[in-house]
C-alpha cells in the first residue's frame, strides 16, 4: 500500500511553505467518513491558511485544501450516509462544517453557524491522502464527471449560487459584471448567471481568458488592462450600469464596483484577494441606492440543487467545473505558487495517486 501522506502549515509562511508528512489516517467516530481522496482542488484559501490572515487565529499546524473528491473507504458506527452514497462510492466533499443543532443549522443557513467552519482552514482538509469528513458533507459524484471535475465543483459553485440567486437575487433578464472572469469562482458564476437568465459581462486581465469567458455564456468581456471597466460598462448598458456587480477582489476593484453598478443595483461580495480595506464613498451609496450584500460560502442543501441541474440533463450539463491545470498531490506547494500567480483559467486541482 501507497503511503499515507499530508501537507502541512507547521508555521505561517511564503506559498509553497507546506511541509509534507506521513501519517495513519484515523478511524472515523460516529457519523463521520473517511475519505480515500483522488483529487484535490485549491482555493485562495489555500493560500490564505498558509500565509495567516491578520486577526485570525488559526489551529496549527494545519492540513489545507477545501475541496476533494475520492471513496468512502471507512463508516463510523451508525453513521447515515446520504442518499446515492455507501461503503465504496465515489463522492465529492462539502466544504463547510457546522454543529447540525443550532437555529441557524435547523432552518438550513448551516453556513451562519457559529460554530462553522471550512475544511482546511479551521480543520484538516483535502491537501492528503486521506481525509475525515461528516457523512453529512458526502455527495455523489454525477456519472459523466471524473474525480478532478468533482473535486473541482463545490466550494466555488456553492459560493457562486449563493451570492447570485440567494444574495443577489438575480432576475432573468437582468445584468451582472462578474469580476475575474478566469478565476474558479467566476467561471462558476459566468455560468450560473446564463442559467439564471441573466446576461453576463466578464472582467478579465488579458485575451486567451477573454475567449474562455466568451466560450462560458458572457455576453461581453472587458479586458481590464486596456479598457477603463466602469466607463466600459456604463458604454454597454447604455449609461444605466449593472444591476449586479459579483464582487471577490477588494480594493483594487471597489471603486469601479461602485461606478458601474446601476442605481438601485446591488453589489455582493465574498473575497478580498487584493486588501480588505476599501474607501466607501456614502454619497454615491445613498444617492443611488445600492445595496451591498456580504455572502460567505453558502447552504449545504444547495449543492444538491446544483446537482439536480447536472442529472436533469447529462449529456449537455447547464455547467461544469472549468480545471485550469493537474498537478500530482506530490507537487501541492508547485501547485499553490501556480495558483499565486494568477495566470490560469478556471481551479487548479491535485490528483491523487491510489
Amino acid at each position: 500500500m501507497a503511503e499515507a501522506y499530508r501537507w502541512r502549515v507547521q508555521e505561517h509562511g511564503p506559498t509553497g511553505s507546506v511541509i509534507r508528512e506521513a501519517f495513519d489516517p484515523p478511524s472515523p467516530g460516529p457519523g463521520w467518513a473517511r475519505i480515500a481522496l483522488r483529487a484535490m482542488a485549491l482555493n485562495h484559501l489555500d493560500l490564505w491558511t498558509t500565509w495567516g490572515l491578520e486577526g485570525v487565529k488559526l489551529p496549527i499546524p494545519i492540513t489545507p485544501g477545501c475541496d476533494g473528491a475520492g471513496v468512502v473507504e471507512a463508516v463510523g458506527e451508525g453513521s447515515a450516509l446520504p442518499p446515492g452514497v455507501e461503503l465504496g462510492s465515489s463522492v465529492m466533499i462539502a466544504p463547510g462544517l457546522s454543529c447540525g443543532v443550532c437555529a441557524a443549522c435547523l432552518r438550513g443557513d448551516d453556513m451562519a453557524c457559529a460554530a462553522y467552519k471550512v475544511l482546511g482552514h479551521m480543520c484538516d482538509g483535502t491537501a492528503a491522502t486521506h481525509v475525515l469528513v461528516p457523512a453529512a458533507n458526502l455527495l455523489p459524484i454525477p456519472p459523466n464527471w471524473d474525480f478532478k471535475q468533482a473535486a473541482a465543483f463545490p466550494l466555488v459553485y456553492l459560493t457562486a449560487w449563493e451570492m447570485l440567486h440567494r444574495k443577489a437575487k438575480l432576475q432573468p433578464g437582468e445584468s451582472v459584471l462578474v469580476w475575474g472572469g478566469g478565476s474558479g469562482v467566476g467561471s462558476a458564476a459566468l455560468q450560473l448567471a446564463r442559467l439564471l437568465g441573466g446576461h453576463a459581462l466578464a472582467v478579465v486581465g488579458d485575451d486567451a481568458k477573454a475567449m474562455r469567458c466568451w466560450e462560458l455564456g458572457a455576453e461581453h468581456v472587458i479586458v481590464r488592462t486596456r479598457e477603463d471597466v466602469a466607463k466600459k460598462v456604463r458604454e454597454l448598458t447604455g449609461k444605466r450600469g449593472v444591476e449586479v456587480v459579483f464582487e471577490h477582489t477588494g480594493t483594487a476593484t471597489w471603486g469601479a464596483s461602485m461606478a458601474a453598478v446601476a442605481r438601485g443595483g446591488r453589489i455582493v461580495t465574498c473575497g478580498s484577494t487584493t486588501g480588505v480595506e476599501t474607501p466607501l464613498n456614502l454619497r454615491a451609496l445613498f444617492a443611488k441606492q445600492i445595496t451591498i450584500l456580504g455572502s460567505y460560502m453558502g447552504r449545504r442543501e444547495h449543492l444538491w440543487t446544483l446537482l439536480e441541474f447536472i442529472k436533469r440533463n447529462p449529456t449537455n450539463p447547464p455547467f461544469f467545473p472549468v480545471v485550469d491545470r493537474v498537478f500530482r498531490l506530490e507537487d501541492y506547494p508547485e501547485a499553490q505558487r501556480h495558483l499565486e500567480a494568477g495566470k490560469g483559467f478556471g481551479k487548479v486541482v491535485c490528483e491523487v495517486a491510489p
